[in-house]
């Protein structure tokens, strides 16, 4: 019985967990390869390339728990000559506890560039789209109703009466605008974002104070730089190392990641280690392939803290399409960003 109940309060532990997101703020979720995802990172991305680009990410997070993290995500991006300014699309979906929480966001973005020095240019991005949060009640289990005897159901199967009040409303929708600057040369660049800038209301129940539920936002400061060593016969960078780093901070969490990228002709591969300032949270292997006009990449996060292997770590997978024969003049791009192509 004892281990019965170990193993169910591990279980009702995580799921409790994510019950707290219809009263509390969450934190923003930051693709291990974000390099796969650059759009979501930082809406002054969009439109690294004059064709059609193409991302679709996965992220299963803790399998070895039975209610895992899992995310879904498409994009698209391209730049338009004519108008000197990037497009996007994106599309999201985040289930927490397998379908506790779910939370689909899609977005339009528009980013301008502007180059203001011979090899210095600077980009802005503008991102607004709509979400929408669901909750499904039935899922949760609340600390009153766990027996310490026989866990939070009785002899028959069915969960213990809980004191908690049902929301009028499981699911909100909100709009939600995001900003980013991303400033460049041929060697490094370093970009800046703001996410949330509008603080939508994403809660489900009403608080004594209802600006508690506000959407926190997320702050980002990335950047990188280019160590090209091999040039293929076009003049483009074949073999380089991309170091990077990124900050993140939304409501009193903080997350630094920090390593590098290596590309060498069609292998790729990188390691990052993943801070929160106040202790090392995880370490990240990345290896992958690009075949011209695909490229498939898949990460690792090594789990460090005391939680430990047990979790499963972290797992994502990364696959990007550039439609380069649609471009009617290939171009020969005069900047740091080989790492997002």
């Amino acid at each position: 019985m004892d281990r019965i109940f170990l193993k169910v309060r591990n279980i009702v532990w995580a799921i409790f967990m994510l019950s707290l997101t219809f009263q509390a703020q969450t934190q923003d979720m930051i693709f291990s390869q974000y390099y796969f995802s650059p759009v979501h990172l930082n809406p002054a991305i969009a439109g690294l390339t004059n064709y059609p680009s193409f991302t679709a990410n996965y992220r299963l997070q803790w399998p070895s728990i039975s209610s895992t993290y899992k995310t879904y995500a498409l994009s698209y991006d391209q730049f338009f000559k004519q108008i000197n300014s990037g497009i996007g699309f994106t599309a999201l979906t985040d289930d927490q506890g397998d379908g506790t929480l779910t939370t689909t966001r899609m977005t339009g973005i528009y980013s301008y560039n502007l180059r203001f020095r011979s090899e210095w240019q600077v980009r802005f991005g503008l991102e607004v789209g709509y979400s929408q949060s669901r909750i499904d009640w039935d899922k949760l289990i609340f600390f009153d109703q766990i027996n310490p005897a026989s866990g939070p159901f009785d002899s028959a199967g069915i969960p213990n009466p809980s004191s908690e009040t049902r929301p009028d409303n499981l699911k909100n929708g909100y709009l939600d605008v995001n900003f980013g600057m991303l400033l460049y040369n041929p060697s490094f660049f370093i970009g800046f974002s703001m996410d949330h800038i509008n603080a939508p209301y994403n809660g489900f129940a009403q608080a004594n104070n209802p600006q508690s539920l506000n959407l926190p936002v997320t702050f980002k400061i990335n950047g990188g730089m280019q160590i090209v060593l091999q040039d293929d016969n076009k003049g483009e960078p074949m073999t380089f190392i991309s170091p990077n780093i990124l900050f993140a901070h939304q409501s009193g969490f903080n997350q630094v990641n920090i390593g590098a990228y290596m590309q060498a002709k069609q292998l790729f591969g990188g390691v990052w280690m993943r801070h929160t300032l106040s202790n090392v949270d995880a370490f990240i292997f990345s290896v992958g392939v690009d075949l011209n006009t695909l490229r498939i990449g898949y990460s690792f996060d090594l789990t460090s803290s005391d939680l430990g292997i047990s979790t499963g770590g972290s797992h994502e997978i990364g696959i990007s399409m550039r439609l380069k024969n649609l471009e009617k003049k290939e171009s020969k791009y005069n900047d740091c960003f080989s790492l997002f192509r």
